[in-house]
């Protein structure tokens, strides 16, 4: 089962141009609000029409502007769960599932399959946002569509249910044999839930990898700054040949070239202990901060001396809130280890 996507289209001042190639897999787009993402969904899916490119799902083209092929909506097979979820007021929870089932058997299955059960004669008003979202799910796969376009669909949730629900929808992606794409700005939910990430900025996909791959080695500074990296850095390679953090305020050595690098990222929760300034990659820590949560503390500083100015120059450190315990009364000095390095090109 694959899904390949090479399309642009022309909104307003926004331009989206995505390419991507997903093969049987659970597949997230990663970005910020207004990259493009659900864009990309709904052009999949046949709600929006692409100024040029193609859309082909398995050896289906669904769309193809070059041959005039644009297949309707209602035709493509696919399931779309939107963000409010488009349930039909007018009609009860059975009623709505019955939309995508082809009988009244297939719909009690999927009544009972979702814990709706008691609630076949409510309506969309009458129900939370967690039976909701359940009533949506149903109605989507009771249809057995050949892929399922998830937008962002906890967003709207407390934390609470947003588990609870994230928990369903697992279940059902581990019992779902075809191609899943998600959509979402939340780093843990697209980890949790997928296999390969696409990072999206300003309409156009910067990075594609394996998740694990991707967190640990993001290519792009848009890539480093989605999967939660708070620590960047300019880099500057200076006259004696070696190369400085601008705005970390020391100079870096790194296992790999770093000649062709332009920015440095490092994770908060990564640095190690040392007592000394002597050696590679250390920072004297000047504490401009300490924001202790009910389990962990979050350090910002600066290294001594350092003159820059910004968001990048405030460092921050994160560890469990006992250990903090032990060395917030003494000097603090942190070594970032060369191989926890992230490195950038662009």
């Amino acid at each position: 089962m694959a899904l390949y996507v090479n399309i642009e289209k022309k909104c307003g001042d926004f331009h989206l141009k995505v390419d991507f190639e997903t093969d049987g897999e659970v597949f997230a787009i990663l970005g910020a609000s207004g990259c493009g993402k659900s864009m990309t969904l709904k052009c999949i899916a046949g709600i929006e029409k692409p100024d040029r490119g193609i859309i082909r799902l398995n050896d289906r083209v669904l769309f193809d502007s070059e041959k005039g092929i644009n297949i309707p909506a209602r035709k493509r097979r696919i399931g779309y769960l939107f963000q409010d979820y488009a349930l039909f007021p007018n009609m009860t929870v059975l009623e709505n599932i019955l939309c995508g089932a082809k009988d009244r058997r297939i719909a009690q299955e999927y009544v009972k399959r979702f814990y709706l059960e008691g609630k076949e004669l409510l309506y969309p008003n009458q129900l939370s946002g967690g039976q909701k979202q359940r009533v949506a799910l149903a109605r989507m796969l009771a249809a057995d569509p050949d892929v399922i376009l998830l937008d962002e669909p906890f967003s709207a949730l407390d934390n609470y249910l947003k588990w609870q629900l994230e928990l369903e929808i697992m279940k059902v992606l581990e019992t779902y044999e075809k191609e899943v794409l998600l959509v979402s700005h939340d780093r843990n939910e697209v980890y949790r839930l997928t296999d390969r990430i696409a990072v999206m900025e300003q309409g156009k996909v910067v990075d594609v990898q394996e998740k694990k791959a991707l967190f640990q080695n993001p290519k792009t500074l848009a890539a480093t700054l989605l999967t939660g990296c708070k620590n960047i850095s300019r880099l500057e390679k200076q006259e004696d040949g070696r190369f400085f953090a601008l705005d970390w305020g020391i100079y870096i050595t790194a296992k790999e070239s770093l000649e062709k690098i332009k920015y440095v990222g490092f994770r908060a929760h990564y640095f190690e202990t040392t007592s000394t300034i002597a050696e590679e990659n250390v920072i004297q820590c000047k504490i401009e901060r300490v924001i202790e949560d009910t389990f962990s503390a979050v350090v910002m500083f600066k290294h001594e001396g350092n003159s820059e100015n910004g968001d990048r120059s405030l460092m921050r450190y994160e560890l469990p809130k006992e250990k903090w315990e032990e060395l917030k009364d003494k000097p603090l000095f942190l070594r970032i280890p060369q191989e926890k390095l992230i490195l950038m090109t662009q």
